[in-house]
């Protein structure tokens, strides 16, 4: 990325990848959230002070605000899996990147397919059912991209060991919980049982033709 790029971040929550970007990066971001107020977002931006760099947008993925071709990328940490499995999901999107523009996504990933095992297993199952059953390995992700034609993929990958690193997120949140209201999320013993067989992260890059 580069100074002044205006990149979409797309399903950001409260922001925290929307404030990355803008610090790190100088780039002008739209961060656009459906389960987010655009004010509660924006009190964010504000504190972390990049709410000039930083603009809070409340939409559904589906039905983005935004003019065709108006940004030089787009991102989505977390989220992707929640809107854009559909096979037409890709080719709505990328209406609005410019021709060559970046898109990126991270997303929870197992490293086979549901299809393939033929049942959510037990220990994921039990903690978040259905959901599993978009969290796609990371090329079943680049064939979903690619066999648009509108872009070409430079990026399709698990992340090493991204069990370890979902695990100690959900350890440090414990620990920074009020200890009269601290909570054991089920995540934890779920990653725990999985120990990296199956559970990890997805990292999809691509470029628009």
């Amino acid at each position: 990325m580069r100074p002044g790029m205006r990149v979409l971040d797309l399903g950001p929550g409260k922001g925290a990848t929307s404030v990355f970007l803008a610090r790190e990066y100088g780039v002008h971001v739209v961060a656009a959230d459906w389960w987010i107020g655009a004010d509660e977002a924006a009190a964010v931006f504000a504190e972390a002070g990049v709410n000039d760099r930083v603009e809070a947008v409340h939409a559904e993925a589906h039905a983005l605000p935004f003019e065709h071709e108006s940004f030089d990328a787009i991102v989505s940490i977390d989220a992707f899996q929640y809107f854009g499995t559909a096979d037409t999901y890709l080719p709505y999107l990328v209406q609005f990147l410019r021709p060559g523009g970046q898109l990126g996504m991270a997303n929870p990933a197992l490293t086979r397919e549901i299809r393939e095992l033929g049942a959510i297993p037990d220990h994921i199952k039990k903690v978040v059912g259905w959901e599993a059953t978009a969290w796609h390995t990371a090329e079943w992700w680049r064939f979903q991209w690619e066999i648009t034609e509108l872009v070409t993929v430079t990026a399709a990958r698990v992340q090493q060991d991204g069990w370890r690193d979902w695990l100690l997120w959900y350890k440090a949140s414990v620990e920074h919980q009020s200890p009269r209201h601290a909570t054991r999320p089920a995540a934890i013993d779920m990653l725990t049982a999985d120990g990296g067989e199956l559970l990890t992260f997805a990292l999809v890059a691509a470029r628009k033709n």
